[in-house]
């Protein structure tokens, strides 16, 4: 299993290993959740002001508790990181490997998203991370399949990117997405790739955006 460390525990480790005050805790704690809330809105247009702003405290108690932006970001990506790999080894450990790998598939498609907001904001830093990321799917993808429980004409490779596929933007070609889109594409995606039998699918289906427009 893979150990964790936050992203607040490596902006407050300043090497003395005292532990730091309650209220410089909070502080980072509000600074790092106020960063990963505004890559995801802006992405790569994130400021320290903003993320300041979002966090309730000043431009100097940024500075002071994380001093630059480039650092909170590159902790909380390695958090990110750390978050998906954990859930990769979750799966592993579950006795069921379909199980195993459908729970990190749902947790992967949505932590992956966050991931590349701040990926971007931190300006592309994230290729050091990409094998291990690499490795769990394709542990995963290789243990169901060993099991019997997922189609064997498929690699790891096809399975990333089939994955990466679920995540839709909100509207197309005049639809709006319906409730729990991604869990809807995500069940097709899950489907094509088990033996033999597909489940129901989450939420409603996509909606005409202007019949939508109409009826309110």
């Amino acid at each position: 299993m893979t150990s964790t460390s936050s992203a607040v525990d490596r902006l407050l480790d300043d090497g003395s290993g005292r532990r730091p005050r309650a209220d410089a805790r909070r502080n980072v704690e509000r600074l790092v959740r106020a960063a990963r809330e505004a890559a995801a809105e802006v992405g790569g247009e994130v400021t320290a002001h903003e993320i300041a702003r979002r966090a309730g405290v000043g431009v100097g108690t940024f500075y002071r508790r994380v001093s630059t932006l480039e650092l909170l970001l590159e902790a909380v990506l390695a958090e990110m990181v750390e978050e998906i790999v954990a859930r990769g080894d979750e799966g592993l450990a579950d006795p069921d490997p379909w199980a195993g790998f459908a729970g990190f598939a749902g947790d992967y498609i949505r932590l992956r998203n966050e991931l590349c907001d701040i990926n971007e904001a931190a300006g592309g830093s994230l290729d050091h991370a990409r094998s291990e990321l690499r490795d769990r799917i394709r542990l995963l993808v290789e243990r169901a399949q060993g099991a019997g429980a997922m189609r064997a004409d498929v690699t790891w490779k096809d399975v990333a990117f089939l994955l990466v596929s679920v995540s839709t933007t909100a509207h197309t070609l005049g639809l709006r997405a319906g409730h729990r889109q991604w869990d809807r594409n995500l069940q097709v995606v899950l489907d094509g790739l088990r033996s033999p039998e597909p489940a129901p699918l989450p939420g409603a289906p996509p909606e005409d955006a202007n019949a939508t427009a109409k009826r309110v």
